[in-house]
């Protein structure tokens, strides 16, 4: 005759252990995320120990590009770099929008929702465009 099954279905007084799984596989991620700051802290205390270590006074300049540094450390940059590399954030962010609209654009039972949304969020861009050419933030001169 068969042993009785508890309720969980297992054979006579064992009793499932669902959580020792479910634990296994965070500790195999600690010891992986262990093992790897260990390694990385024995490279950088073996550079530590085997790098040579002798001070002159040409290693403790400024270095920039080969250049050596004269005059001051203060040099102006203007304003319209980052207003161009900031519009273009704003253009590539849009950009990456408008990929999984037209995949929800094609889907059936969206389009006019989807397409109003679009026309909305093409507009504050559209704002935001033209408030910057009125400011005359385009103007490269």
């Amino acid at each position: 005759m068969a042993e009785p099954l508890s309720p969980q279905g297992l054979p006579g007084d064992v009793v499932p252990l669902a959580a020792s799984g479910y634990f296994h596989a965070y500790t195999l991620v600690g010891v992986i995320t262990a093992a790897g700051v260990l390694f990385v802290a024995f490279a950088f205390a073996a550079g530590r120990l085997l790098r040579p270590v002798v001070p002159t006074r040409e290693k403790f300049l400024t270095y920039e590009c080969g250049v050596d540094p004269v005059g001051e450390g203060w040099a102006h940059t203007q304003v319209r770099y980052y207003v161009y590399a900031f519009l273009y954030v704003i253009f590539a962010v849009d950009s990456i929008f408008l990929f999984p609209w037209a995949t929800v654009f094609a889907a059936p039972g969206y389009g006019a929702t989807t397409l109003v949304e679009m026309f909305v969020f093409l507009g504050f861009l559209a704002i935001g465009l033209l408030y910057a050419w009125k400011k005359g933030v385009l103007e490269w001169t």
